[in-house]
C-alpha cells in the first residue's frame, strides 16, 4: 500500500528563487539548495516523499507568505552548493564522501494569490501551523492535512 501524501511548507527568498522562477525553470522544477538546518534537512531526508504537496512560501521579503503550490519531485541527493567555495552555502566541513547537506527537487505547479503571514495568523484553524509558532525559523516544516485543506479552500 502506498504511503499517504504528506504536506510541507518550504520557504524561499524570492530574490533567490521565487515561485515565478520555479515556474520558468525547465520542467518547472528547481533543486531546493541551501538548507543548512539539521531539522529541516532531516525532514527532507527522512520524511518527504516524491509527490508530497508543498506550500511555496516567500520569506525574508516585504510581503512574506504562501505564493504557490508545488510538489516534491525527486528523491534526496547531496546539495552541491556545500562543496562550492564560491557559494554562500559552502560548508568546508562537509566531506564529499559523507555529505552533510541534502536537497530534493521541487516542481512548481501553480502560482497563487499571496496568502500573507497576517492572513495565516488571522485564521484560527491554522493556529497550530509551525510557521506561525513563536521563534519558528525553520525553512521546511510539515503541514497537517487539515491545514493544507483549509489553505487550498482559501485559494
Amino acid at each position: 500500500m502506498a504511503e499517504p501524501i504528506r504536506y510541507w511548507l518550504m520557504k524561499s527568498e524570492p530574490a533567490e528563487c521565487s515561485i515565478d522562477d520555479a515556474l520558468a525553470a525547465p520542467g518547472q522544477t528547481v533543486p531546493w539548495t541551501g538548507v543548512r538546518n539539521y531539522q529541516a534537512r532531516n525532514f527532507m531526508r527522512d520524511d518527504m516523499r516524491v509527490g508530497d504537496g508543498v506550500l511555496f512560501y516567500h520569506s525574508s521579503c516585504p510581503a512574506p507568505g504562501i505564493a504557490g503550490i508545488a510538489r516534491v519531485a525527486s528523491g534526496v541527493r547531496p546539495d552541491p552548493t556545500q562543496f562550492d567555495p564560491a557559494s554562500p552555502y559552502h560548508d568546508p566541513k562537509s566531506p564529499p564522501d559523507n555529505p552533510r547537506w541534502l536537497l530534493r527537487d521541487v516542481q512548481a505547479l501553480r502560482k497563487t494569490r499571496l496568502v500573507s503571514l497576517a492572513e495565516l495568523r488571522s485564521r484560527p484553524e491554522l493556529a497550530g501551523m509551525r510557521v506561525l509558532q513563536k521563534g519558528s525559523r525553520l525553512s521546511i516544516t510539515p503541514v497537517e492535512p487539515g491545514e493544507w485543506k483549509h489553505i487550498m479552500d482559501a485559494l
